[in-house]
């Protein structure tokens, strides 16, 4: 559930309904086929691999089924979230922390948008922190996804997460808004940091390097759901005619 922030003027939000998030609509029925298709393609580069990271969300729950059938191509991996070390567990795969493997030679994960670039929009699963710092560890990062996360432009998209330490909440939506976004309090969710998220709709997005370094500058944020500079190498794309297309940014 998406609460409004309790210190924005009721006039901004009524202004702006049509911003706010809308409750979530079910995907069309060709949609989780193709992100297995997408999650199974990457299995087949898990080739000569010491370590690996795994991200967080739905489609990298078909990778996860998958690595436990062939662990003994790399010796272990490293989580993105709570929820994604207890899905390994249980697919028989070694969780390891990357303080102790050091650099990551794969990165295996989902996002919630990406634009022609390859830039993203990440952290609807609430991981975005760890997320951003697997990606920036690993030697090569391979996204998974289905093509309805495609978008001509990230601002067509969807709601931006930012991840911001409890006490500085609002006064970091204050500032968000004054950049143009409408934040909404994740509510009742702590990540596992045990910080809270921000989902943020309308930030203008027409450069969004500039705009994933404009939100880090604030006192208080954590992370932002903006990865514009680790960019993946590949996506895996599964499509509605159950193909998976291989895509290299332009």
């Amino acid at each position: 559930m998406i609460q409004a922030l309790g210190f924005c003027p009721a006039p901004f939000f009524s202004a702006n309904r049509d911003l706010l998030p809308m409750p979530p609509t079910r995907p069309p029925a060709w949609v989780e086929k193709a992100k297995r298709l997408a999650a199974e393609t990457a299995l087949s580069l898990v080739q000569s691999v010491h370590y690996l990271g795994v991200g967080t969300g739905s489609t990298t729950r078909y990778f996860i089924e998958g690595l436990g059938k062939i662990q003994e191509q790399f010796d272990g991996a490293v989580a993105s979230s709570e929820q994604t070390a207890s899905l390994l567990r249980q697919a028989g795969v070694p969780v390891l922390e990357l303080n102790d493997t050091g650099d990551l030679d794969l990165y295996v994960d989902g996002a919630d948008a990406f634009d022609p670039h390859f830039r993203l929009i990440k952290g609807h699963g609430g991981a975005l922190t760890r997320e951003k710092i697997l990606a920036t560890a690993s030697r090569r990062f391979i996204l998974i996804v289905d093509e309805t996360k495609r978008f001509a432009r990230l601002g067509d998209s969807v709601s931006v997460p930012v991840e911001v330490i409890p006490f500085a909440r609002s006064t970091v939506a204050r500032q968000i808004v004054r950049m143009g976004g409408t934040p909404t309090l994740r509510e009742r969710y702590l990540t596992d940091n045990g910080n809270q998220v921000l989902d943020v709709l309308g930030l203008p997005l027409s450069d969004p390097v500039q705009m994933e370094h404009a939100l880090q500058s604030i006192p208080g944020v954590v992370e932002v759901g903006i990865f514009s500079e680790r960019i993946p190498d590949l996506v895996l794309m599964g499509t509605s005619s159950f193909t998976v297309e291989r895509l290299k940014a332009v």
